[in-house]
């Protein structure tokens, strides 16, 4: 069996980086190191288990646990604007199981209080 050719941390950063085009085809395009094929990508997709292992390894470097908690909030607005304003894109809504044209939010809570698994 041939070594994957595409990583489950490349798929990480191209999340934490992109913010409008979350296609395989899109993620095979912008790869800076070699040329991968968007069905790699998709097998790469379903060959792993849906954790949030790899994106915590990848994103705890920026807790410090004995300061706080760290609670993202990334969500859309259900209210229809102008795509000319500031702040408002396409967004996938989990409520309407579609790319939307709707202003997102995304708020970071630091807390002072200590960290707990």
């Amino acid at each position: 069996m041939n070594p994957p050719k595409c990583k489950e941390e490349d798929y990480i950063d191209f999340l934490i980086a992109t913010q409008k085009a979350y296609s395989c085809t899109e993620v095979a395009r912008v790869q800076p190191n070699e040329k991968v094929s968007h069905d790699a990508i998709l097998r790469m997709l379903h060959r792993i288990e849906p954790t949030s292992e790899s994106l915590w390894q990848k994103s705890s470097q920026f807790v410090d646990k004995s300061k706080g908690y760290l609670v993202i909030d990334d969500s859309t607005l259900d209210k229809p604007m102008p795509s000319k304003m500031d702040l408002v894109s396409y967004q996938w809504s989990g409520k309407h199981h579609r790319v939307v044209d709707q202003p997102s939010k995304s708020y970071l809570d630091r807390r002072r209080q200590p960290y707990t698994d």
